[in-house]
């Protein structure tokens, strides 16, 4: 291919707006990184990453003579965002690696394109092109593209050296773009180095892991990292690649997206302190942690085939988010074992957490005080004996017959006392 049909994304004023500021002087821009191999795909695009010669300081001069709001969002490495009309755009001069130290380079700024490209990943990512569409293609990206697949620029270790969360990259991308077994250069080298995953920090690891395990291939790609042990030294837990492979089968068969703590649940072998330990190393939120740990370990269980009055008790309890991520993983954790649900009662199950509204309880604390029960912790436990009778009864009970429960348990209650 020798140029790219022109885009809607490509002809947008916003673009045009930005090319123009950028191209006042008379320098040419391109189009850079991931809108390039997306577009090739004709796949959408929704970052728009643009690489000039001009120095970071008179590319905010351009854009701001342009009347363009620009952000020095990375200036050090010669990056800034251009802001029109709400969309951003990403602007880096081009650039030459100075000094890698595996996690970081030093860089300095450079007018030569090929230079500029030879220091990205892989071979997919080093295509540019000008804004009429011609595509510029140094290293072969466009048939390595074609053909599925991640091949890195250069030699694989020194790219891995440069910066070892490449190798994490390697394999998502993998799963995305990928067709077949990864390139065994890229596998060998990935395996060589996985041990220096250690090197950096949880978050960097936590954001390429959770992009991987939502992209189409995430299960066969897992499959051999877990086979390579790439994740052993950050993630040992995450041995579980054949429950997520299932997981993922079940997602798309019931029509439901994948969800990123719920595949990484999936994934780990382990029990909630376990799994916290996990979020610790991964740099979770704390309301991501929680959400996996009950993942790992549910408080209330869930599955498809439970009698519908249980399944609306853990709804009830734990929400309908929860519960559509706790039914799916039983079913895959039961189809290794060969015991998962039919797919009937999981789509069945589905529809009814879909359809679910939040209730709650029809009387409340102030009803236990004014049926006599004194304040303190005694509230609280005729309120679950209340609530635990209403659940039985599938939710059905109103106020008043709730009232009258409650004042039920009160008069047993005080009885009791005496």
């Amino acid at each position: 291919m020798s140029a790219i049909p022109l885009q809607p994304w490509m002809t947008a004023a916003a673009t045009r707006a930005v090319l123009d500021a950028l191209e006042a002087d008379g320098r040419a821009v391109r189009f850079v990184g991931g809108c390039v191999r997306d577009a090739v795909l004709g796949r959408p695009v929704n970052d728009v990453d643009i690489a000039t010669p001009d120095a970071p300081e008179t590319v905010m001069e351009l854009l701001r003579r342009a009347g363009i709001k620009v952000v020095p969002t990375g200036i050090d490495h010669g990056t800034v965002t251009a802001v029109v009309d709400g969309a951003h755009f990403e602007i880096t001069t081009l650039r030459r690696d100075v000094e890698t130290h595996g996690r970081r380079a030093t860089v300095a700024f450079t007018d030569d394109w090929t230079a500029d490209a030879a220091r990205r990943d892989f071979t997919i990512n080093a295509m540019s092109c000008a804004p009429d569409g011609t595509l510029f293609d140094p290293f072969g990206g466009y048939d390595d593209l074609m053909a599925g697949r991640v091949v890195f620029v250069g030699n694989p270790d020194r790219r891995i050296r440069e910066d070892y969360l490449r190798l994490l990259r390697f394999f998502r991308f993998h799963a995305r773009y990928g067709r077949g077994a990864p390139d065994a250069l890229g596998l060998h080298a990935a395996t060589v180095y996985a041990r220096r995953l250690a090197d950096l920090s949880g978050e960097r690891i936590r954001d390429e892991l959770l992009k991987l395990l939502l992209t189409p291939r995430a299960a066969a790609t897992v499959t051999v990292m877990t086979a390579h042990c790439i994740l052993d030294a950050v993630l040992p837990e995450a041995t579980r690649a054949d429950r997520l492979r299932a997981l993922i089968a079940r997602e798309g068969a019931s029509g439901v997206s994948g969800g990123r703590l719920r595949r990484l649940a999936a994934l780990l072998a382990t029990d909630a302190a376990g799994a916290e330990t996990a979020a610790e190393r991964l740099r979770l939120s704390r309301r991501e942690r929680k959400r996996l740990t009950e993942l790992v370990e549910p408080p209330v269980p869930a599955a498809a085939d439970m009698p519908g009055r249980e399944l609306r008790a853990a709804l009830y309890r734990r929400g309908a988010d929860e519960v559509r991520d706790l039914v799916l993983l039983d079913a895959a954790d039961r189809d290794v074992a060969s015991t998962g649900p039919a797919q009937a009662a999981l789509r069945d199950a589905l529809a009814a957490i879909d359809a679910w509204e939040p209730r709650k309880l029809p009387v409340t604390g102030a009803d236990a005080k004014a049926a006599g029960v004194p304040p303190g912790p005694r509230v609280g436990e005729v309120m679950r004996w209340v609530e635990a009778w209403w659940l039985d009864h599938d939710m059905t009970p109103d106020r008043d017959a709730c009232l009258a429960k409650l004042q039920e348990v009160a008069a047993t209650d005080r009885a009791a006392e005496q």
